[in-house]
């Protein structure tokens, strides 16, 4: 019998040698062959082997291409899967877009790069990028106003370049720069939202099946994008104070908690600026909340233009206003406040009479880590130095009282 099985074995090798079939696919159908000759000991008692093993060796064979096709077919339904689950799973944009580049490499054989270039108003923005050695997001040649990504973006085509050093869109580039590439737009409707290119290191076309699941990747990319984008905003919106534009309540609790940990971290101080406009219930009361609401919005975009790029302004409630000051001491957070006030002194808000509407304001300085040991802590004692403030030295700002005592400060009343 194991005479008989290795005959139909080296016969089926030798008809395999004569077509096209890569090493692993004929390496899988000896295999198949192998497994269902061996089943047939069992199955076939009348003595049938070799009968049947002229059958099935035939059957194969003739139908080598079928079997490739479903082969191939569910290998690419294995990768549609995987591609829908690894860009569904996450919503933050910069991880999608890694795991974007990171799929493409592993689409094509002998990749050397990937990279996705994101587009709006007719402009390429950098979004990741990974190479055969893992390293990411490195931008090494940013797109050509003439070059193969932004073709790609405004044809809405998808660009096959089968040998870069003969192709007139590479000419320009050094001679290391050799091998194939394909570029694929991102569509979302008739839309571009960015360009997939993907190089390799040698020269040829793309295979069907390379370019079918790098489309179905494309298109998959487009939809996790754009939902990354909706969350995104979602998110800004949750974190924004509707009236002013300026950071809410709840954004300022994270960014307090982050810089705790900074501060922690590297012992830099930062400080809390709790401020409140005096004389706004005045407007209110004469004016009404819609005018009022105006005036503090113009407030508010005031006090941000006139605030260091590394403040972080934010509506705590009301008429109250929330400055903090990363790796700033008590001295320093003095001269912030004493300008804040000086330049508010100076601005003014026209009201629906012609007249100007000049307000003052009061605030209470906390430094941490001196005066809390928590962002919540910081808030409150801030929150105390300006009642007192507002109590007893109206148009003033007001140190905080706390772990070390009271803070004498120059120009400020403890």
């Amino acid at each position: 019998m194991s005479d008989i099985k290795h005959k139909w074995l080296t016969a089926f090798e030798e008809r395999l040698q004569n077509t096209d079939l890569s090493f692993d696919e004929k390496k899988s159908y000896i295999e198949l062959l192998t497994s269902l000759l061996d089943g047939l000991v069992d199955s076939d008692p009348s003595g049938q082997y070799e009968q049947v093993a002229e059958v099935l060796a035939s059957r194969i064979f003739s139908h080598h291409n079928l079997l490739g096709v479903i082969r191939q077919q569910a290998a690419e339904l294995d990768a549609v899967k995987r591609l829908t689950y690894n860009l569904t799973t996450n919503l933050e944009l910069q991880a999608v877009l890694d795991n974007v580049v990171t799929e493409a490499m592993q689409l094509v054989k002998n990749a050397r790069n990937a990279h996705i270039y994101l587009y709006q108003n007719n402009s390429l923005r950098f979004g990741a990028s990974l190479d055969g050695q893992g390293e990411r997001n490195k931008e090494l040649w940013p797109p050509r106003p003439d070059g193969i990504t932004y073709k790609t973006a405004q044809s809405k085509e998808t660009l096959v370049i089968e040998n870069l050093r003969e192709h007139t869109l590479f000419n320009m580039m050094s001679e290391k720069w050799h091998g194939s590439m394909i570029s694929i737009p991102l569509m979302m409707a008739d839309s571009v939202i960015g360009v997939m290119n993907l190089s390799r290191w040698h020269v040829g076309s793309f295979s069907p099946a390379e370019q079918r699941l790098l489309k179905l990747l494309a298109d998959q990319a487009a939809i996790a994008i754009i939902n990354a984008r909706l969350h995104e905003a979602v998110s800004r919106q949750a974190l924004s104070d509707t009236l002013t534009g300026l950071p809410n309540r709840r954004a300022l609790d994270r960014y307090i908690d982050h810089q705790v940990s900074r501060t922690n971290r590297t012992g830099r101080p930062f400080a809390v600026l709790m401020m409140d406009l005096d004389g706004f219930k005045n407007v209110n009361d004469n004016w009404g909340h819609s005018i009022g609401d105006r005036v503090l919005h113009d407030i508010a975009a005031f006090l941000l233009s006139v605030s260091r790029a590394s403040d972080f302004l934010a509506r705590y409630g009301g008429d109250e206003l929330c400055m903090l000051l990363p790796d700033t001491n008590a001295v320093s957070a003095v001269q912030v406040a004493e300008n804040i006030g000086q330049r508010l002194a100076g601005y003014a808000c026209f009201l629906p009479d012609g007249s100007a509407c000049r307000l003052g304001i009061s605030g209470g300085i906390a430094i941490y880590p001196t005066h809390a040991r928590t962002g919540a802590d910081l808030l409150r004692s801030a929150d105390e130095a300006l009642y007192r403030a507002k109590k007893h030295a109206r148009g003033t700002f007001q140190m905080a009282r706390g772990f070390t005592g009271e803070l004498q400060m120059p120009n400020v009343k403890g």
